[in-house]
């Protein structure tokens, strides 16, 4: 029997496992972690992460061929392939702070694969890092085994699952992409790694490639998708000043086969955990490299992103008399993005502390994050969420305006205005005259997911903001009143 261990039992590595584990009954496979409290997760009824079907995929392969341990060392040394699937954040401090990805994680696991290896292995990038990161782990691993006779090969098998539907795009992928070295083993390490997959996807979606290449597709695969949220979400600051409306523009734009309608909604901002990482880090390889003119551009997509969640939080401020201080707000979704627990770089964060900023008083609700989570957040520093959960620092500062409910009524009763952060679709179905029957008046909603129906809104009696859409009188005066 083949055995396979995850290192990293995470949002990439946990999924990813229990989905080769479904799908390849044949197959052993250890998902590992230091981390004794997500394990226990794992191995308890409630996951630590929630994505739609993971549960049900679990479930079934956990205590058959699929189990998560602690105990790293042993299903290291007795794995055939291993997959990293470890942070590669952000580095705060040295060499390419705030941009350079730090490779710390990566490199104590190559160690540690060294350590207790005692046969040839196939390690597998999982992680998204900086190109050329295989040939630096490849020498950590052969420069500490050469005793040993073992012979290492090197893959880059980059993930391109989206959260929230992470479980879908691993059973049924648009590609999954292979890299390797190009010499004969090279090219059988790819071949079975390709056998795997061709259990469930089919031949012509599997691409093969070298290792550099590999590398760089998942960098640029983050980076175009997040120019394109930026592009359509500097559209809707045009739109608001022209009276267009961008999910119309949106639709023009979606029609032209050579564009297509993906990531063309304007939004509060991009959030997630890959986005602006994997641009930064493609700047600081950029700058590397000479490259100052390509470094500029990429910049740039970060700074409209940037500019977006400000441009949010200052037509709160402005709508509300200037002031949004001791005023309630309620800030309806956490996540980054529907169906999804994960709040890392969530736009939420800054406009909550954009808010916070003025004094505001804020009622948060979302139906999949938890107080103690959102408190993390909102006191957290802006790149200590990068870094893995237990080498975190535990804080126990709690954010005294703010209060975590657990119903979207309980969150907006008395709130000057409404923030809509996460596009849930339970939003769509609150009842908004009760809602607003209980507000202080008047009363505002600002959809920063463009998700509700703006028309009805103001027909109830309410003020709204909805990006990207025509601003009504009252915006319009308060603009030039500001």
């Amino acid at each position: 029997m083949v055995k396979i261990c995850g290192i990293g039992a995470g949002y990439v590595g946990g999924p990813t496992m229990a989905v080769i584990a479904l799908k390849c009954p044949s197959i052993e496979v250890a998902v590992v972690d230091i981390s004794h409290s997500r394990i226990s997760a794992w191995n308890s009824k409630k996951l630590p992460i929630y994505e739609p079907g993971l549960e049900e995929v679990v479930n079934q392969c956990r205590g058959k061929n699929l189990l998560f341990s602690t105990d790293v060392e042993k299903h290291v040394y007795e794995a055939d392939i291993i997959f990293v699937s470890v942070n590669t954040p952000t580095k705060i401090r040295g060499l390419g702070a705030g941009k350079a990805a730090d490779l710390t994680y990566w490199e104590s696991a190559a160690r540690m694969i060294a350590d207790v290896s005692n046969s040839n292995k196939i390690v597998i990038e999982k992680s998204t890092v900086p190109v050329r990161t295989a040939e630096a782990i490849e020498k950590i691993l052969t420069h500490n085994t050469n005793s040993k006779g073992i012979k290492y090969q090197i893959l880059s098998n980059p993930e391109f699952l989206s959260e929230g539907t992470a479980i879908q795009d691993l059973l049924n992928p648009d590609r999954v992409l292979i890299g390797g070295n190009q010499d004969p083993e090279g090219l059988e390490a790819i071949q079975k790694l390709k056998a795997i997959y061709a259990h469930w996807v089919p031949e012509d979606r599997i691409i093969t490639t070298n290792l550099w290449s590999a590398e760089l597709s998942k960098l640029a695969d983050n980076a175009f998708l997040a120019q394109r949220i930026s592009s359509i979400n500097a559209m809707s600051a045009l739109c608001e000043t022209t009276g267009a409306e961008v999910s119309q523009v949106s639709l023009a734009l979606s029609k032209n086969t050579k564009i297509g309608p993906k990531f063309l909604n304007a939004s509060v901002g991009f959030g997630g955990s890959c986005f602006q990482k994997d641009i930064l880090n493609l700047v600081y390889i950029c700058e590397s490299n000479g490259l100052t003119e390509v470094a500029n551009y990429w910049k740039e997509v970060i700074k409209v992103n940037d500019y977006q969640k400000s441009r949010f939080v200052h037509r709160v401020v402005t709508s509300m008399f200037n002031t949004v201080s001791g005023k309630k707000i309620a800030i309806l979704g956490f996540a980054f993005k529907k169906d999804t627990s994960d709040t890392r770089k969530t736009p939420a964060i800054d406009v909550c502390k954009g808010l916070l900023g003025d004094n505001a008083c804020l009622s948060i609700y979302d139906p999949r994050v938890t107080e103690e989570q959102i408190q993390k957040d909102l006191s957290m520093g802006d790149v200590e969420w990068d870094h893995p959960i237990h080498l975190q620092a535990v804080s126990s500062t709690v954010v005294k305006q703010v209060n975590v409910v657990g119903d979207p009524y309980e969150a907006t009763r008395d709130a000057h205005g409404i923030c809509i952060l996460t596009e849930w679709d339970e939003f769509k179905t609150i009842d908004y005259e009760r809602v607003y029957d209980k507000m202080e008046k008047p009363a505002f909603v600002f959809d920063g997911r463009n998700m509700l129906n703006v028309d009805k809104l103001r027909e109830i009696g309410f003020i709204v903001y909805s990006i990207g859409r025509p601003l009504d009188q009252w915006l319009k005066n308060m603009q030039i009143m500001n």
